[in-house]
């Protein structure tokens, strides 16, 4: 397979994204490397062909936003949005994401081998996300479709508003949000785990993770809860 190699210390990433987005031949498997990131924004986004594109070292905001087809693998850690509005292909982050990691994708995978902060997976449209270790507070807010598997433990409010999105957590969860709850683990729930975890390369027990999805109770405006719910 073909590899082409930027630099970044001497490269403006303008012409990197340029020839992500114009270069590229339908169908194209090639695997670009991009050196000396230095934590800039917005690499690789908006790829449409199912190439690989491994950055060396730490991306800023939004690394492989609203990707499609394409495998962006973060040799280092990410900062807030990555994956963000993904559609399809595979997002693998080595280190750790910030805030907002997957917020609002329809489709793919998306793994962090570390920790993820604040909103991880926000309004979750149907993608995967897959997180090695912890995420922070209101992970999972208002996700709609989609499933989160979380190794390690979980700040406040994990699953707030959630829909139709499920969300299996490993660790200990230091509280739920607006209308979610733990459910029992069926055998659909431990194979879908099970799946998810070999993608991500991950080995953990299936059966070690609990099940966290919404008791409906915010479908329908009840006039009478008075905001309690």
């Amino acid at each position: 397979m073909e590899r082409v190699s930027f630099d970044l210390a001497s490269t403006p990433l303008r012409e990197v994204n340029q020839f992500l987005h114009k270069e590229l031949q339908a169908n194209d498997q090639r695997h670009i490397e991009v050196h000396n990131p230095d934590g800039a924004h917005s690499i690789a986004v908006g790829l449409d062909q199912p190439v690989t594109v491994e950055i060396h070292g730490h991306a800023g905001y939004y690394a492989a936003g609203m990707n499609k087809k394409a495998t962006v693998i973060v040799n280092g850690s990410a900062g807030t949005g990555v994956a963000e509005n993904m559609m399809s292909g595979l997002v693998h982050v080595k280190g750790f994401a910030s805030n907002g990691a997957g917020a609002t994708s329809h489709g793919g995978l998306l793994v962090i081998d570390g920790d993820a902060g604040l909103r991880c997976g926000i309004s979750l449209k149907g993608g995967d996300i897959v997180v090695g270790g912890s995420v922070g507070s209101f992970s999972g807010f208002m996700a709609q479709a989609g499933r989160m598997v979380i190794c390690g433990n979980a700040g406040d409010a994990l699953g707030d508003s959630l829909y139709e999105a499920v969300i299996y957590i490993r660790g200990e969860v230091k509280s739920l949000g607006a209308d979610a709850q733990f459910e029992p683990m069926t055998d659909d729930d431990r194979a879908v785990v099970a799946d998810l975890l070999q993608q991500a390369g991950l080995k953990h027990d299936p059966a070690s993770f609990k099940r966290v999805a919404s008791a409906r109770s915010l479908y329908h405006w009840n006039a009478d809860a008075n905001q309690e719910y």
